[in-house]
């Protein structure tokens, strides 16, 4: 089980991952790598513009760097943005859990019948299912994908997925320094053997469950364009290379599973045991990832104020929920991804009322 239960989120304070799946792992080192990168930039200020390897200072139309203050609803107030030059690839060794993996989910198992719902403690209604119920595809699934496990509403892999082909892989705190129009995901690969067209497309195509929001009308492409997003799927393409470690490489040896995660950036590394830095309990404060919301949130806060920049919404004076919606039109799109084509998106909240002078 990687990622948080429902009942443990208030006490994570934001220090603590909720989901570290391989791919939100993965995205959340690309934020921090951003962040960092950011960092970098603004300690060597706006006459160095264009040195940065990854990012840029973004000018305005006069030439000049973005460097007004972020009032609220302020949307061309991110300072940085990738380079032109710049395209993202993810791999990963298995489907992404969730809808893209129904199929193969079901050709794993001696009895394709759909599981009947736990009648214990843990039992949800059916809007977002984990792996069970087979025969509902297209639909937004929770982790962990046991139904004997204890209760989150952490999505799906493919669910989130699907959501950052209209939100950008940035993060709410790292759009704050980055314009998410070009931070996008282009190819997905997936070994050949875990690919299913027909998943693939279901879950992130513009004619499977997202056909809605690729047809946008005017108006609301117009509305997302303001803050830099769109729909951009992104492309999945497959390889013959298997992972090395995969259930699949043929090896004779056991494959033991571990819960211990790698997140790795050519700034930092770092080994995560439950959401935390290995050898500390969850819930100190001490073992918070350098990708944590709290780490994070203080680091943009520094970030901001190098270049110069005086963001009101993330100056740390409000709790996590009132800097999260001050996003206005991030929000929006993601309001209308859930209403649209992921619905039934229940919002994984208890982790939002800590304030980052707390700490």
């Amino acid at each position: 089980m990687k990622c948080l239960p429902q009942n443990k989120l208030a006490q994570a304070q934001g220090n603590v991952l909720h989901d570290w799946h391989a791919e939100i792992l993965a995205i959340r080192a690309f934020n921090r790598f951003l962040v960092d990168e950011c960092a970098d930039l603004a300690r060597k200020g706006f006459e160095e513009k264009d040195t940065g390897g990854w990012v840029r200072w973004r000018h305005r139309d006069d030439g000049h760097a973005r460097l007004e203050s972020a009032h609220e609803g302020d949307v061309g107030s991110a300072p940085f943005e990738l380079r032109d030059d710049v395209s993202i690839h993810m791999y990963c060794s298995e489907a992404p859990c969730g809808d893209a993996s129904m199929e193969l989910t079901m050709a794993e198992q001696e009895d394709d019948t759909p599981w009947s719902k736990s009648s214990g403690s843990h039992a949800t209604d059916s809007s977002m299912l984990g792996r069970g119920h087979f025969d509902r595809l297209g639909i937004v699934r929770r982790k962990p994908a046991r139904p004997d496990a204890p209760l989150t509403l952490s999505k799906s892999c493919s669910d989130k997925l699907a959501m950052k082909q209209c939100t950008s892989l940035l993060s709410g705190l790292t759009s704050r320094l980055v314009w998410p129009e070009n931070v996008y995901l282009y190819t997905l690969v997936l070994p050949e053997s875990q690919y299913v067209g027909t998943a693939v497309e279901r879950a992130f195509g513009p004619q499977g469950r997202m056909k809605a929001v690729a047809s946008l009308n005017t108006r609301q492409r117009e509305s997302w364009k303001a803050g830099g997003y769109a729909f951009k799927p992104f492309d999945v393409r497959t390889t013959t290379r298997e992972f090395e470690y995969s259930r699949r490489s043929g090896t004779t040896t056991a494959a033991v599973p571990s819960n211990l995660s790698a997140m790795v950036t050519p700034q930092r590394q770092e080994i995560l045991i439950n959401g935390v830095l290995q050898g500390r309990k969850q819930f100190d404060p001490r073992g918070a990832s350098c990708a944590s919301r709290r780490a994070m949130w203080k680091d943009v806060i520094d970030v901001a104020a190098t270049a110069g920049q005086e963001i009101a919404e993330v100056s740390g004076k409000g709790t996590c929920c009132e800097m999260k919606h001050t996003s206005q039109i991030r929000e929006h799109v993601k309001k209308d991804v859930r209403e649209m084509s992921l619905q039934r998106w229940e919002r994984n909240v208890g982790d939002e009322e800590w304030k980052i002078e707390d700490s």
